[in-house]
């Protein structure tokens, strides 16, 4: 009979890499580094209105050499026209990544990142302070009105 094997873990990204890469070539990524390392590659000012959507790779004709793709960026809507005016630099940056010109130009489409960290709520104002600055509003007549003022107020002095 033989001995049981010793049962090693085997880390989550080894099981999985062969379904990630399946996925990043799908979207014409031969390496997911790209979009990993995006903010490396691009810079943290254009990376965090952008993101890789995919590599749009022409179609190779035979005997000539294969020409570069086109990166297809995801932006949000108000970066766009800055994030356009700087496709040179970011072409610049990917090729030097890659080590050879990979990129020959830069499409834009604008949507929602995916990857955006949702803000936090604001946190309710002390009761304490309100109330203190509710004393000085006696002057206003609506309740509703004095008791939002003074939310506003709290708000405002905690800040």
């Amino acid at each position: 009979m033989s001995k049981p094997r010793p049962v090693s873990a085997k880390p989550l990204s080894v099981l999985l890499s062969d379904v990630f890469s399946d996925a990043y070539a799908k979207q014409g990524f031969a390496a997911r580094e790209l979009v990993t390392r995006w903010a490396e590659i691009a810079g943290a000012e254009i990376a965090a209105h952008s993101e890789p959507l995919k590599l749009q790779w022409p179609r190779p004709v035979e005997g000539q050499p294969q020409e570069p793709a086109t990166l297809v960026l995801k932006v949000e809507g108000p970066m766009a026209l800055e994030i356009q005016h700087s496709s040179d630099v970011i072409q610049q940056r990917v090729n030097r990544f890659f080590g050879w010109s990979a990129v020959g130009r830069i499409a834009l489409r604008q949507a929602p990142l995916s990857r955006r960290d949702r803000p936090s709520r604001p946190r309710a104002p002390d009761p304490e302070a309100v109330a203190d600055i509710a004393k000085t509003l006696s002057s206003v007549e609506d309740e509703q009105l004095r008791a939002a003022l003074a939310r506003l107020g709290a708000a405002i002095k905690r800040n």
